[in-house]
C-alpha cells in the first residue's frame, strides 16, 4: 500500500498541473460517471493528503476523496502534446481544458467519491497526526501510545494514531532506533517517541522529494560498503525491509520476519532485541 510520502507527493503533482485551470472530468470506467459529469468543465481549486488519504478540491465546495488501496495508483503527465486515449479501467481522469495541456488517470483505487467539506473533516478527525503536515501534533500520537499495552510496531501502523505510516517505514524507524516492534507502547520514554516522530518526518520528507524510501545513513549506502545496491520492486535501500534471511548491514545477524498487524514485520535480532522491563529484572 502506498505510504503517505507517496500521497503527498500527488498531491503536489496535482497542484502544479491543475489548481487554477478549468477541467475535464471523466470516469472511462463508468464507476465515477455521475459524479464526473457534475464536476465536468470546473476548476481545480486545490490538492492536499492527509496520511494514506488524498482530496481534490473543485470549485463550488466539492471535494474528490481518494484512498487508493493496496493496488491503486495515480499518474499524473504535465505538457503533454495530447491526451492518449484511456488504457485499463480508468476510473477518474483529469485533463486541464486549457494549454499546457495535463492529464492525470486514477486506477484500482479502494475509495474514489465526492464529498463535502464537511465529509472531508469527518476523515480527518479519524486520524491520527501526519509527521509531513505542518499542523500536526505529535503528543496527539504520544498520549495513545503512552497509554497503551499494544505493540509500538503496531501502534505506528494504526492510521488512528499516526497518519501516513506504512509497513515500510514502520520497520526501518524501528531499526533506526533499535527498538523491537513488539515493545509495548507505554514503556517508551516520551524522548524515544519525539526521536521517532522527528526520524520519520525527516525521512518521509525526503520520500516525498525522491520518489522512493530510503532510510540507511550514508556509512550503510552501497557505496560506502561496496556492496551491490538493492534490488526490489520497492526500490531504496533499507535495513531490515523485506530482507528476512539477510545479513544485518550493522551487526551481520540474520533479519527476522513475523506477522504484526496483519503485515509481515521485520527486525535484527541483534540491533533490537526484545523489551524486558526493569520491573521484572
Amino acid at each position: 500500500m502506498p505510504e503517505g510520502h507517496t500521497l503527498r507527493r500527488l498531491a503536489t503533482q496535482l497542484t502544479e498541473a491543475f489548481v487554477g485551470h478549468r477541467t475535464r472530468v471523466s470516469s472511462p470506467q463508468g464507476r465515477f460517471a455521475a459524479e464526473a459529469e457534475e464536476l465536468d468543465g470546473s476548476v481545480v481549486d486545490g490538492a492536499d493528503s492527509a496520511g494514506k488519504h488524498l482530496f481534490i478540491d473543485f470549485t463550488g465546495d466539492r471535494v474528490v476523496h481518494i484512498h487508493l488501496g493496496l493496488i491503486g495508483g495515480l499518474d499524473v503527465h504535465r505538457g503533454v502534446a495530447e491526451v492518449p486515449a484511456p488504457v485499463g479501467a480508468v476510473r477518474l481522469r483529469l485533463v486541464t481544458a486549457d494549454r499546457p495541456t495535463a492529464y492525470a488517470d486514477l486506477r484500482g483505487a479502494t475509495v474514489c467519491e465526492l464529498v463535502t467539506p464537511t465529509a472531508r473533516e469527518s476523515v480527518l478527525a479519524r486520524l491520527g497526526p501526519d509527521p509531513l503536515r505542518a499542523d500536526a501534533d505529535p503528543m496527539r500520537a504520544w498520549a495513545k501510545i503512552s497509554r497503551s499495552d499494544r505493540p509500538i510496531g503496531e501502534l505506528l501502523m494504526d492510521q488512528a494514531v499516526l497518519a501516513g505510516v506504512g509497513n515500510v517505514y514502520r520497520a526501518e524507524v524501528l531499526f533506526r532506533h533499535r527498538m523491537h516492534p513488539l515493545r509495548p507502547g507505554r514503556t517508551l520514554r516520551r524522548g524515544q517517541f519525539l526521536a521517532i516522530w522527528t526520524d520519520l518526518t525527516a525521512l518521509m520528507a525526503e520520500g516525498v522529494r525522491v520518489g522512493r524510501i530510503d532510510t540507511v545513513r550514508p556509512e550503510h549506502t552501497p557505496e560506502a560498503m561496496g556492496r551491490a545496491p538493492r534490488v526490489d520492486d520497492h526500490g531504496g535501500e533499507v535495513y531490515v525491509y523485506r530482507r528476512d534471511g539477510q545479513p544485518c548491514l550493522v551487526c551481520g545477524s540474520l533479519v527476522r520476519t513475523g506477522v504484526l498487524a496483519g503485515r509481515n514485520s521485520f527486525w535484527c535480532p541483534q540491533c533490537q532485541r526484545a523489551f524486558r522491563s526493569r520491573a521484572l529484572q
